[in-house]
């Protein structure tokens, strides 16, 4: 094969996936099922990829998209808990690349998940961690997938889970960032799966 077409190739395969039908803000494809191509670990613990899906290990450790960092976007991914009360957070909008994962805990925002917090629900599933509290726990049980839709608008944050709206929340911290999964413990498992982000204008 020639050099230019090699080249040409490893520039093709850098780039994520993007979709994008008439009238509608590119989709971008986080995770393509298989490898972890496009993603970055910090702190102790891992995810391995298995049966399609992200499945966390250990903790407290941050696995982040480093491709790109996103301003206005809508998040949409599926996850499950092995058990009831199994934690793990989706960061989004921390600036920095993360040395730390208290980098995202610090300059982001987290969208948790955990049913079982003692402190309600502010902590629990569908909160903004710490920030603002779920208007009602609307997972589902253990074992089942459930559907996360994040819309992030300027500083205005809508947390829908499972088509219900839970959270709104208005923000004072940056307007652009990266997107990243919390591995919490080396009890909880959580899967994630169809991560996608569409862009909004």
């Amino acid at each position: 094969m020639r050099l230019s077409a090699i080249v040409a190739l490893l520039v093709v395969t850098a780039i994520p996936t993007t979709t994008a039908g008439a009238g509608s803000r590119a989709t971008i494809e986080l995770f393509d099922g298989h490898t972890l191509t496009g993603w970055r670990h910090s702190g102790p613990g891992r995810f391995t990829v298995e049966r399609g899906a992200l499945v966390s290990h250990g903790g407290m450790g941050l696995l982040w998209y480093s491709l790109r960092r996103f301003r206005n976007f809508e998040l949409q991914i599926d996850w499950k808990v092995a058990d009831r009360c199994n934690n793990s957070g989706i960061f989004v909008r921390f600036p920095g690349r993360p040395a730390s994962p208290l980098d995202a805990v610090s300059t982001g925002y987290e969208v948790q998940i955990d049913d079982c917090d003692e402190r309600g629900l502010k902590y629990q599933t569908g909160a903004i961690y710490d920030f603002a509290e779920a208007r009602r726990l609307a997972s589902r049980p253990a074992g089942q997938w459930n559907r996360y839709v994040i819309r992030v608008v300027g500083q205005h944050y809508t947390v829908m889970l499972n088509g219900e709206r839970v959270t709104e929340f208005d923000g004072t911290r940056g307007l652009v960032g990266y997107v990243g999964l919390q591995n919490h413990d080396p009890i909880s498992r959580v899967s994630f799966r169809r991560l996608r982000v569409r862009l909004l204008p």
